[in-house]
């Protein structure tokens, strides 16, 4: 079974354990979309961002962010 490196982190606050939490893929690049959604499913957080090379070589990264039932195409508290 394959593993990733993900990061934990709580939003909106200043206290541990508090706000909202969001779980980070820092390099998703082999994750298949559907592999993200079983993930954000797991983790049952409002979503679960998962971050990828860019596609435009303007950029330094791009995101997808998932929650329990699907992906959307933007959320606030991942970016």
């Amino acid at each position: 079974m394959p593993s990733f490196l993900y990061v934990t982190a709580d939003v909106f606050t200043n206290q541990r354990f508090g706000g909202n939490q969001l779980a980070v893929f820092p390099d998703a690049s082999a994750l298949p979309a559907e592999l993200m959604l079983r993930i954000a499913r797991e983790f049952n957080f409002s979503e679960t961002t998962f971050v990828l090379p860019p596609d435009d070589p303007r950029h330094t990264r791009r995101m997808r962010i998932f929650t329990p039932t699907g992906e959307l195409p933007f959320a606030g508290h991942p970016t």
